[in-house]
């Protein structure tokens, strides 16, 4: 018997959303205040004193570029989604995949896969960011370096680790 192959959610926001486009309504507007909130707490911890000059000119470049990181981030687990149709006789194809989708914690290798795909957008968030205070002349290089990272550590995506089913 042929085993069925799913396409499950890869991460909330980008099928969700393909098929809910109006939750866009939440998802946005949450995504933007997260980003907002982890930048004003960063600039906050580093006593700099125009906090509100710095969120002005960066925060629209940090949300936008998030989003392009989170879908880094996607492109490396989407390959997991057709495992089994690669290797269709093999079994352990079908248990990593449908792991990895639907529930990183069931097999070593889907957790692997996916804490790749949290990385890669979290390092993608880091030079993005990096690049995006290249012109800010309100912050000194330690403190794009330590905001950089803040916001690559606190806003990679990290509900790709969320299970969508328990089995």
């Amino acid at each position: 018997m042929k085993k069925e192959v799913r396409l499950y959610n890869v991460i909330l926001p980008i099928w969700l959303l393909w098929l809910f486009p109006q939750l866009f309504i939440f998802v946005v507007p949450a995504n933007l205040a997260v980003d907002c909130v982890v930048l004003a707490v960063t600039l906050t911890a580093l006593r700099h004193r125009g906090k509100g000059a710095v969120l002005k000119k960066l925060w629209w470049k940090f949300w936008l570029l998030g989003f392009l990181a989170d879908f880094m981030g996607v492109l490396v687990l989407l390959p997991g989604a057709f495992l089994p149709a690669l290797f269709s006789d093999a079994a352990w194809t079908y248990d990593i995949s449908t792991a990895m989708i639907a529930n990183p914690f069931r097999h070593p290798a889907s957790l692997l896969w996916t804490l790749v795909g949290v990385a890669l957008a979290g390092v993608c968030i880091y030079f993005f960011d990096k690049r995006a205070m290249k012109k800010c002349d309100l912050l000194t290089a330690g403190e794009k370096h330590v905001v950089a990272l803040t916001m690559a550590i606190v806003t990679a995506p990290w509900l790709f680790l969320v299970p969508m089913y328990l089995y």
